[in-house]
């Protein structure tokens, strides 16, 4: 499935942004769906991602209690809701999709997620959190 990101701009620190991940002439059914953010100059880490039927949802701890992950597959996108933006949250948003029925239906306490786990990726969007 190829993917595009988009939402992305320049907010203030405390400001929101939702961001979408569509899918392109395909669809996301069956597939999870994972957020990466990449600060400039760092690598790619994990956000947060949702199973394949949006019935779990998990966050990484830099994020948990601002983002909100949510998917609509009769418009065939997910969203990441950003909240409570703080400036390292400065980066390039990428969205990426693994066709599976397993991915992303399991956490426990300090798991992360890696961009190995997914294999389909779009372009990201850039968000830009000033001070």
């Amino acid at each position: 499935v190829q993917l595009q990101a988009s939402g992305g701009g320049s907010v203030q620190t405390g400001g929101s942004l939702r961001l979408s991940c569509a899918a392109l002439g395909s669809t996301l059914n069956g597939y999870a769906i994972g957020w990466f953010h990449q600060a400039p100059g760092k690598e790619r880490d994990w956000v947060a991602c949702i199973d394949y039927s949006g019935d779990k949802k998990f966050y990484g701890d830099s994020v948990k209690g601002r983002f909100t992950i949510s998917r609509d597959d009769a418009k065939n996108t997910v969203y990441l809701q950003m909240d409570s933006l703080r400036p390292d949250d400065t980066g390039v948003y990428y969205c990426a999709g693994e066709e599976s029925e397993w991915r992303c239906t399991t956490f426990f306490s300090g798991q992360l997620y890696y961009p190995q786990d997914f294999a389909s990726w779009g372009q990201g969007t850039l968000v830009t959190v000033s001070s």
